[in-house]
């Protein structure tokens, strides 16, 4: 790669959301049920390719969290983007299967890149990271919905706040079929216990599985919406491809399977994202096969700027969160109002804050969820727009601004009204010197505030 120029920021929208993510591949481990029809066996971490950027990065450094993590944090800073406020994603899907000694050691590697020092222990590394330089503002892993349950005390243990869930399509026939070894009961059961615990909750969607088409797939999208089991605060498409070493090229060269074509997978998507809520953010659509391990199916990576352009210029009414952020949607209109939306959802109530101006440009939001123990929940703040250093202000930028505080003092407000005596936060480590400003106390993993 050929370094940036003065004041050249390489890949801008890498951090225009307000964080600059780092992403750490586990080694190759199996899954404890087997494997997944689509899911390629490469002797790489399961369900990824030899070549897939992640691995390749992650393989040249034998796996090792710490050399991973400070690596990716030079590369960002050689691109000239901030590295003060770090998303750490652990990818590869069976983190929770690990031993618990191994899973200690990668997350405390990770807190020892960060800080650029070795700790002696992972809680020694985690009060270190509340005011070091590169800061853990959010901690997120995958799993499967069927081994997340029994590990929720340890995850915020580790500090995680998020939860990414496979659920590929909510379907116990499509599961049967493509050997997933979970149900959709699986599913609603870890998205409560996730969301009663504070967590983000993120679902990976895969369309077009053998046993579906492109009528059920919508038919079961929107009832991921429409159903309170589920409803997630994030979304992750990737429509199924056909990948060198899966179960699935068998069926495809005997042609009992065939993929989606380019414009199926097209048209999908662009009925998909009239559905999702405002509440729902699409992080990401299409995955990065490299391509001489795609046996079949789409090769268009960038698919979704071709649909977001469509929509556009169609002038649809999309409300997905990250179609409307100000990062995308540059404005100097700064006439800003609090917007509240209030859902049901897994058994409880849902209370989603927003920032936004009247042309609908979302600069900041607030997921708040109340609890029947007479406490309350805040399950994500996140002040959208380019990303700062954490002592920096900059009157072109939407972060530092107060918009925190003023979506708190609102989250607090509504908490109280539904009869809150306590109001807790699941915070990344990084950000928790930002809560105790506001009142709050560390209290067994969340920080904590009496209202």
């Amino acid at each position: 790669m050929l370094n940036p120029k003065k004041n050249e920021i390489r890949k801008p929208t890498k951090t225009i959301s307000g964080i600059t993510p780092v992403a750490v591949m586990l080694p190759p481990r199996a899954c404890k049920h087997g494997t997944c029809t689509y899911c390629p066996s490469l002797n790489v971490p399961q369900s990824y390719t030899p070549k897939s950027p992640v691995v390749m990065r992650a393989s040249e450094v034998k796996y090792d969290a710490y050399e991973q993590v400070k690596a990716r944090i030079k590369a960002f800073e050689v691109m000239h983007h901030p590295t003060e406020k770090i998303e750490l994603i652990i990818m590869g899907g069976t983190f929770l299967q690990y031993p618990k000694k191994f899973k200690n050691d990668f997350i405390k590697k990770c807190f020892d890149a960060l800080n650029e020092k070795v700790s002696k222990s992972l809680t020694e590394a985690q009060k270190l990271n509340e005011k070091s330089k590169h800061r853990c503002v959010a901690l997120c892993v995958e799993t499967r919905p069927d081994d997340c349950i029994q590990y929720i005390k340890e995850m915020r243990d580790f500090g995680v706040t998020r939860v990414e869930l496979g659920v590929q399509m909510p379907d116990d026939k499509i599961y049967k079929k493509i050997k997933r070894g979970h149900s959709v009961k699986d599913v609603a059961d870890a998205t409560k216990a996730l969301k009663d615990a504070g967590f983000k909750v993120g679902y990976h969607i895969m369309p077009g599985l053998p046993g579906s088409n492109e009528k059920k797939d919508l038919e079961l999208f929107k009832k991921i919406f429409s159903d309170e089991r589920f409803k997630p605060d994030q979304l992750k498409i990737y429509p199924c491809q056909i990948i060198k070493g899966a179960e699935l090229e068998k069926d495809f060269w005997k042609k009992r399977y065939k993929p989606y074509t380019k414009e199926q997978i097209e048209n999908l998507l662009i009925e998909m994202l009239r559905v999702v809520p405002r509440y729902c953010r699409v992080m990401r659509i299409m995955r990065e096969i490299p391509p001489e391990y795609l046996i079949a199916g789409t090769t268009k990576i960038d698919l979704r700027k071709d649909v977001e352009e469509k929509l556009r210029r169609q002038k649809n009414k999309i409300v997905e969160i990250r179609f409307r952020e100000i990062g995308f949607n540059p404005t100097e209109n700064i006439n800003m109002k609090l917007k509240v939306t209030r859902y049901d959802a897994s058994e409880g109530k849902e209370f989603f804050i927003e920032i936004v101006n009247d042309e609908d440009i979302l600069f900041g939001l607030l997921r708040l969820r109340p609890r029947k123990d007479k406490t309350a929940i805040v399950r994500e703040l996140h002040v959208y727009g380019k990303s700062l250093e954490i002592h920096k202000k900059s009157s072109a930028a939407s972060q530092h601004r107060g918009m925190g505080k003023m979506l708190m003092k609102e989250a607090e407000k509504i908490a109280k009204a539904e009869g809150a005596k306590k109001i807790l936060v699941i915070s990344g480590i990084g950000v928790r010197e930002y809560y105790r400003k506001l009142g709050y106390k560390l209290e067994d993993s969340y920080m904590v505030k009496k209202i």
